[in-house]
């Protein structure tokens, strides 16, 4: 079932002007219930914006994005509500703390969802244990925090608000390999904890090997391709004439295989390959 699906979207920015630039052209793809979506990508292939028009930060300039078949648009005055159900993380969030503890910071939008204290309280607490916070931390600044710590409080900011769909934009970027896990683990906790329907737009093909159920790939505006994440990861030579790739774990079986080697499927995780490459030393 689709959670989220856009129809004919066309999305132009400074229209009518020397720098007008097509980002979107006649888009049309859906986003499953209760699925990991990735989303990858050149730069200025379309990603960022279509991002935005997730929940409704952008308009399309025609075509619709429906949440649960209904447009988004149909009642603009309520565009707000829409922002609660599809929460947005943007890249690099931990730069938009700003509360005196990491408490208030999580505490931000419930408040603006107009909930009570208590429901505010519980909510903090809830979303703290799902991004992996200790307790102690909540009464800190969030200054206090190493970079791992403060990107997941920032996103515990928008899981309090307990979205039905979540969005992130590169999450793990700029992060040592510990706290990318830390975050990748988040993620997957917050998806089998709420059964919420997640969308991740990264550069990073581990990233999205590792978390992914399925993968979109955008090319100057269009759909290139969508499917399962081993249906898109098997189309390497494709991908690799437009210019993206494949995990590298997967381009070293690939070229095991074509040196000989048997490889009865091609896997994309280090934690996969792991025991073919295993049987292979033996």
């Amino acid at each position: 079932m689709a959670k989220i699906r856009l129809e004919k979207v066309n999305y132009t920015y400074s229209a009518g002007t020397p720098f007008e630039t097509r980002a979107l052209r006649d888009v049309e793809f859906e986003i499953k219930e209760g699925l990991v979506t990735g989303i990858i990508g050149h730069t200025g292939s379309g990603k960022s914006t279509m991002m935005m028009l997730l929940n409704g930060l952008e308009k399309p300039e025609s075509g619709r994005v429906l949440l649960d078949g209904a447009d988004i648009w149909e009642k603009p005055k309520e565009i707000s509500k829409v922002r609660f159900r599809v929460g947005l993380v943007m890249q690099y969030p931990e730069y938009q703390l700003f509360e005196e503890t990491v408490a208030k910071d999580i505490a931000f939008g419930p408040k603006n969802m107009g909930l009570t204290e208590d429901e505010i309280s519980a909510r903090v607490r809830e979303a703290a244990g799902i991004v992996g916070l200790d307790a102690g931390l909540l009464e800190k600044s969030p200054f206090e925090l190493s970079g791992g710590e403060k990107r997941r409080a920032a996103i515990a900011g928008i899981i309090a608000m307990k979205p039905e769909v979540l969005v992130l934009d590169e999450p793990a970027a700029g992060l040592d390999p510990a706290g990318r896990e830390r975050i990748l683990g988040t993620i997957q906790n917050f998806r089998a904890q709420t059964g919420a329907t997640v969308i991740i737009v990264s550069h990073s093909m581990e990233d999205m090997a590792e978390v992914c159920d399925e993968i979109v790939v955008l090319l100057e505006g269009r759909i290139l391709m969508s499917g399962s994440t081993r249906e898109i990861f098997s189309r390497a030579d494709e991908l690799r004439r437009v210019g993206l790739d494949v995990p590298e774990i997967t381009g070293l079986m690939l070229r095991l295989r074509d040196m000989g080697a048997e490889i009865d499927s091609i896997p994309f995780t280090v934690k996969d390959a792991l025991p073919k490459l295993m049987k292979l030393l033996k």
